[in-house]
């Protein structure tokens, strides 16, 4: 990290067997997230978003105390004290958010330790969360007097339904990995020891998949859960040509006569 400035050193970003590593990296702040990380966020994503061989994007918080402990409220005096900073905050903050929704390859959320507000809101982001049996979650808005983000509302509603949902956000309460996953926030819950090498094991066999194939499932599934207004089938049916008349398409044809493990290039 020599060279780097500091707030880059609070977003980790390195690439690995396939899989790009973002790392939350502000541990004695339970890796709360700053404005300033957001920018590093967003330049990460779209850093992984390019390189055709990363096929899986894993986010996770260092220290092993915490996945993200929300936004880091000693900024909130400075950068978030009235609506017209909010809205300033969420301008800038919005970069990092958009980069994660517009990323089309797979992202799993690897969590251990708090999952609190604004964390909730980036594990929320993801695609797949993976979580070890001492993590909490939480969404305390409710005690700050603060808006959730209605995008990530829609997210929560999405996965827990709306009674959950309201559950969540009207007590304000701290949840436990075996609760989380009965709500069905979370995907899979397994022993802290356990967490990094099912996550690489997950992401290994997503990414011996086809990339084309993946892409267009991310799309379609993300317009039949989101906003119905927002849903464009042409854009979902350009995905569905380009994987029929891809070269991966032929290689799957080809392993499945001959026997074997196709080797897909994503095009």
């Amino acid at each position: 990290m020599d060279g780097m400035t500091p707030a880059a050193q609070k977003i980790l970003a390195r690439k690995e067997d396939g899989i790009g590593w973002l790392t939350f990296n502000q541990p004695e702040k339970r890796n709360a997230i700053s404005i300033e990380m957001w920018d590093m966020i967003g330049a990460a994503l779209s850093d992984f978003s390019a390189d055709p061989d990363v096929r899986v994007v894993v986010m996770h918080g260092a220290g092993g105390k915490a996945f993200a402990a929300g936004a880091d409220i000693s900024q909130f005096e400075k950068v978030r004290s009235d609506a017209a900073a909010q809205e300033e905050y969420g301008r800038r903050s919005g970069v990092g958010r958009e980069a994660m929704g517009a990323l089309q390859k797979p992202l799993i959320a690897m969590i251990q330790g708090f999952c609190i507000g604004g964390g909730m809101a980036i594990a929320l982001r993801a695609d797949i969360r993976v979580a070890s049996s001492d993590s909490q979650f939480a969404i305390p808005a409710a005690k700050l007097s603060i808006a959730y983000q209605y995008d990530a509302l829609q997210r929560l509603v999405a996965l827990t339904g709306p009674a959950v949902a309201k559950e969540i956000m009207f007590t304000a309460r701290r949840y436990t990995a075996a609760q989380a996953l009965a709500m069905r926030l979370i995907n899979t819950v397994v022993e802290p020891e356990e967490l990094e090498s099912t996550v690489r094991a997950l992401a290994a066999e997503m990414g011996a998949n086809a990339p084309l194939s993946i892409r267009a499932s991310k799309a379609s599934i993300d317009q039949i859960a989101g906003d119905p207004a927002l849903r464009n089938r042409e854009a979902i049916a350009a995905l569905e040509r380009a994987c029929f008349d891809s070269a991966d398409y032929a290689e799957g044809r080809r392993a499945f006569m001959e026997k074997r493990k196709p080797v897909f290039q994503g095009r």
